[in-house]
């Protein structure tokens, strides 16, 4: 067997194959025993037919896509290998020469893994967005814990009020007539919350425990149910019961019963030491992922378009692996948001140009660096990431399968890469652009929460570069592995 290879242009590769005849024959005879017992030959039991009959009455080309396929496999991929190719794509084959007694001939054209031309990488000058720690950002994590501590107590003795939680039954109509989900029992609501349509909770505000009342309300414009766009609609609603929320002073004693300390001033300068802490790993990442894009933007390389694809496909599957966990169907999403799956793709297109082109400025850099992690860096990113899963190192390293041990090799290569960027270079707060000219004044838009697809997520460089296991939540983009060459049909009748 030989086989050869060119550069057809671009990323696309090309490569060329000549199987020896009586490895083709061989492949032909393998065929002929795995096919024979479905193939029905008048006068002979099934699997009991000669091979040169069934050759007469299917034509001799009957098992050459199987013997292809059988041939092509193994040569396709010790060319892969041999030439250190990278697939991106199902490569297509095309047959030049095949027939029993004869050498097979075939060419198989695929895309590969850019080549990257680096640039400018060291010593750059990047602007970032940092974050500095606020007074409001450490009341903000005071007032969880405040959350957490507090106690719901009964009320009994006055209306509804803003914050409250009410228990409540209700039943919907529209023009007299229920609907499809407006009806309950048992409902538990905080008011103020926006659970429910405008106008619902703002109505119930002054409702004494025990009353019914008729609340009328408009569905929007955009709601999700086509039969209730902009229906005015009436619920019957009852009272069953009022809860109020009742927290704790921010004292010694909260500090005593919600933490380590005695005295809230100790337990603030805590909160304030692990925002600090947190703020400084949130502009570490900041920081890496600007000098990355620069490092990539620097870089030139012609990305396959296949290569786009791919990671956009993971980035919807991905999508809908967050919904799954909050308990949101695909589907669901779809149907109300009138989108589609295509739809989705497209729209997460640019973001995975980005980070398909951002892994392969790290991988580049890496080679052209020689960059290789020390025992020390792998068992250090193992005890990070034992850390992060919140687990005893010893166990967590014990448990490792042999493709995590891999990634988390990789993810401490990364990490090499990423320190190497950092070294000398020169980072500016990024700052805000003042507009000479005072914009004209416009209605305030009427917010509303960003989709799943819409809410852009910062990552670490490290995770959009290296093939992830179940050692983390997140997974990045695969590398698609060698595909084995699609065989060339040849026309053949229905041996069945």
């Amino acid at each position: 067997m030989s086989h050869t290879y060119e550069k057809v242009s671009g990323n696309k590769a090309k490569l060329s194959f000549v199987i020896p005849a009586e490895k083709f024959d061989e492949a032909l005879q393998l065929a002929f025993l795995k096919l024979r017992k479905r193939i029905n030959v008048p006068g002979f039991r099934r699997g009991k037919a000669p091979r040169r009959m069934i050759e007469t009455i299917y034509g001799e080309s009957v098992f050459y896509d199987d013997a292809f396929e059988i041939v092509s496999q193994d040569a396709y991929s010790e060319a892969i290998k041999e030439y250190d190719l990278h697939p991106v794509d199902r490569p297509q084959a095309d047959i030049d020469e095949i027939g029993a007694g004869k050498d097979l001939k075939f060419h198989v054209e695929v895309f590969v893994r850019p080549d990257v031309t680096l640039g400018e990488y060291k010593g750059l000058t990047v602007e970032a967005d940092l974050q500095k720690l606020t007074d409001e950002m450490v009341d903000a994590r005071i007032e969880e814990d405040r959350n957490k501590a507090s106690r719901t107590i009964d009320v009994e003795d006055r209306p509804v009020q803003e914050g409250d939680t009410v228990n409540l039954d209700y039943a919907g109509s529209v023009d007299g007539v229920p609907f499809a989900g407006g009806t309950a029992e048992g409902q538990t609501l905080t008011i103020g919350s926006h659970q429910f349509i405008p106008g619902f909770e703002e109505q119930m505000i002054g409702m004494q425990l025990g009353e019914e009342k008729d609340l009328n309300v408009r569905f929007p414009d955009e709601y999700h149910a086509e039969e209730l766009k902009g229906k005015d609609a009436v619920f019957h609603v009852k009272v069953n019961g009022i809860q109020m929320t009742e927290k704790p002073e921010l004292d010694d004693d909260f500090a005593a019963d919600i933490s380590e300390f005695d005295t809230f001033k100790a337990y603030r300068e805590s909160i304030v030491s692990e925002l600090t802490k947190q703020i400084e790993k949130n502009n570490d990442v900041t920081i890496e992922n600007a000098l990355v894009g620069k490092a990539a933007e620097n870089a030139q390389m012609d990305i396959p378009e296949a290569m786009i694809e791919d990671q956009a496909d993971y980035m919807v599957r991905e999508m809908g692996m967050r919904m799954s966990y909050q308990g949101l169907r695909m589907e669901d999403y779809l149907k109300y948001t009138g989108q589609t799956m295509d739809d989705l793709k497209k729209m997460y297109m640019p973001e995975a140009e980005k980070r398909v082109r951002t892994e392969l400025t790290i991988e580049a850099i890496r080679k052209a660096e020689n960059i290789e992690p020390t025992e020390e860096d792998i068992e250090k990113e193992i005890a990070e990431q034992a850390e992060r899963m919140g687990q005893d190192v010893e166990t967590f390293k014990k448990n490792l399968t042999d493709e995590q041990k891999e990634y988390l090799k990789e993810n401490a290569a990364i990490r090499l890469v990423l320190d190497l960027l950092k070294k000398d270079a020169k980072v500016e707060e990024k700052k805000e652009e003042e507009s000479t000219e005072k914009p004209a004044k416009k209605p305030a838009a009427k917010k509303t929460k960003k989709t799943e697809g819409e809410e852009a997520e910062k990552k670490p460089a490290k995770k959009t570069a290296a093939k992830k296991t179940g050692t983390d939540e997140e997974k990045p983009a695969e590398k698609p592995a060698a595909k084995k060459p699609a065989a060339k049909k040849t026309e053949k009748e229905d041996a069945e």
